[in-house]
């Protein structure tokens, strides 16, 4: 098993770095992502809380960039969801293509999803083999080892 990391964010902190100069990656072996949309108010509440703790996330805007469908499968396997969990509803695409229909699969529902991303849930931030939904953007903080 990889050792943990001699000192935190915080400690390192408290060295005399600011949070900005603290790179989490370094300090705790973990690479952190956020699936991002900047105009979404939750958003950029969780990218926020994520920076003022030191972690600079790679940051993906998915509306531009979605992911692969392996990537959206894993992201769903990671937050122990179904498709059907981590779609928007009220998107207009979600009423337009009658994805309210029971008998859609699985695939079916991922299919849409990746057409139309603005029907993923957001933001989602992964941490290794972790992820949460920043709906509270405090949520993500429980994937978060040092924060």
């Amino acid at each position: 098993a990889p050792s943990r990391p001699v000192f935190t964010v915080q400690f390192a902190v408290l060295a005399g770095y600011t949070a900005r100069q603290v790179n989490y990656a370094t300090v705790t072996g973990m690479n952190v992502t956020i699936y991002h949309n900047p105009r979404c108010s939750k958003s950029r509440q969780t990218l926020a809380l994520l920076q003022d703790r030191g972690i600079e996330p790679e940051i993906i805007e998915y509306l531009k960039t979605p992911p692969a469908r392996q990537e959206l499968k894993d992201i769903l396997g990671k937050l122990g969801l179904t498709p059907r969990d981590l779609m928007r509803k009220k998107e207009a695409p979600y009423r337009e293509q009658g994805l309210d229909n029971p008998d859609l699969s699985d695939d079916q529902l991922i299919d849409a999803m990746l057409a139309h991303p603005v029907l993923i849930e957001r933001p989602i931030v992964l941490a290794d083999d972790r992820a949460a939904i920043g709906r509270p953007p405090e949520s993500v903080l429980d994937i978060l080892p040092c924060a």
